[in-house]
């Protein structure tokens, strides 16, 4: 009989359709050994060569306020534009191209440069639930806009090309392609179930408990039955709220206390400022019903054994299919025993 804790196995991702690889009798105890830590956090509270702190001025010339507590402007660089022409100038099929719309903003998270989320307490944690719920209202108002992604990508790892808490929000004029996967699942669930897939899953998660790291009244945080990424984790709401705005006050304390939860854990694993991508997925802004919707957001974190071995995709992953060692519910276990104080840089050691 097939054994998931020993025997090689595939999982399915239920939000994408696809499957995933795993195969636990490579490293069932992939944190024993070594654990190295990275060098101590020395970051000031303000840097005066940071395009991102109060007070400074940016890459793009322009100055930032003195600012005191979450900021938001016009990326200076944008990945897309709101006035590029929409028509397809290649006619071959095999050839497509479209042009596309969107707006790109960055949003300073805290004045302060020398914190993350994870290393900020829930109340500080809240003014950035709030400015993300207006800036989804604001851009997924434009009538050319369909959805709003609000991101982080955290530590140089990741992308992240300046260390002051910063995440982004890019609002587009067609639906990206995992937002699109994900509106085929749910529909095809909600339509012959009644309820959201994310609120059977979540139902059945609570009931089995192995792969919960942290609940709270409102929100859950666990790794996913298919998860890819060695510490993955996915935040869901208790109530299928279909966007961050939908939230109401108690459902925003809440999701404060869970991503600080879950981010100051990250940190305290390998003692190290934990690098990861993480985001929200929200219903589409395109003034459609979307009764299936369930908010939800995923983190995805390259770390594997410490604070400098990454887990990365190549070969078989890169031309077959994703695949990984620790199992989730040996990740989730692992997370769920540290502890949500965030560590000192006197427990580093160094």
């Amino acid at each position: 009989m097939l054994n998931p804790t020993e025997h090689p196995h595939r999982r399915y991702n239920a939000l994408t359709g696809e499957w995933i690889l795993v195969s636990p009798h490579r490293a069932k105890r992939p944190w024993q050994g070594q654990v190295e830590t990275a060098p101590p956090d020395t970051r000031p509270a303000y840097d005066p060569a940071c395009y991102l702190c109060p007070g400074n001025a940016r890459a793009g010339g322009k100055t930032n306020p003195p600012y005191t507590g979450t900021f938001v402007f016009d990326n200076d660089f944008p990945a897309l534009l709101p006035d590029t022409p929409t028509d397809e100038p290649e006619t071959h099929s095999l050839f497509r191209l479209e042009g596309e719309r969107g707006i790109c903003r960055v949003v300073c998270f805290n004045p302060r440069h020398d914190l993350t989320l994870g290393q900020m307490e829930p109340d500080q944690i809240r003014p950035v639930i709030d400015t993300w719920a207006e800036q989804t209202l604001d851009l997924g108002g434009r009538d050319f806009i369909r959805y709003v992604q609000v991101f982080e990508n955290k530590g140089a790892a990741m992308g992240a090309s300046n260390p002051h808490p910063h995440g982004q929000i890019w609002a587009t004029g067609r639906l990206p392609r995992e937002i699109d996967k994900e509106i085929a699942t749910q529909r095809d669930y909600y339509a012959a179930h009644g309820v959201t897939l994310l609120a059977d899953y979540l139902a059945e998660e609570q009931r089995r408990q192995a792969r919960i790291i942290y609940a709270n009244a409102h929100w859950a945080v666990l790794v996913p039955f298919w998860a890819i990424w060695p510490f993955e984790t996915l935040l869901i709401s208790t109530r299928p709220a279909r966007s961050i705005p939908e939230l109401d006050d108690a459902e925003r304390e809440a999701l404060a206390d869970a991503l600080h939860q879950i981010t100051a854990r990250y940190d305290n694993l390998f003692r190290t400022l934990f690098p990861y991508s993480m985001g929200f997925h929200q219903q589409p802004t395109d003034g459609q019903e979307h009764p299936y919707w369930h908010l939800h957001a995923h983190f995805y974190p390259p770390l594997l054994r410490s604070a400098t071995v990454k887990k990365h995709m190549v070969g078989y992953e890169m031309l077959g299919t994703p695949q990984r060692d620790i199992t989730p519910e040996q990740a989730a276990a692992r997370l769920r025993e540290l502890s949500a104080v965030h560590y000192t840089r006197e427990q580093t050691g160094q």
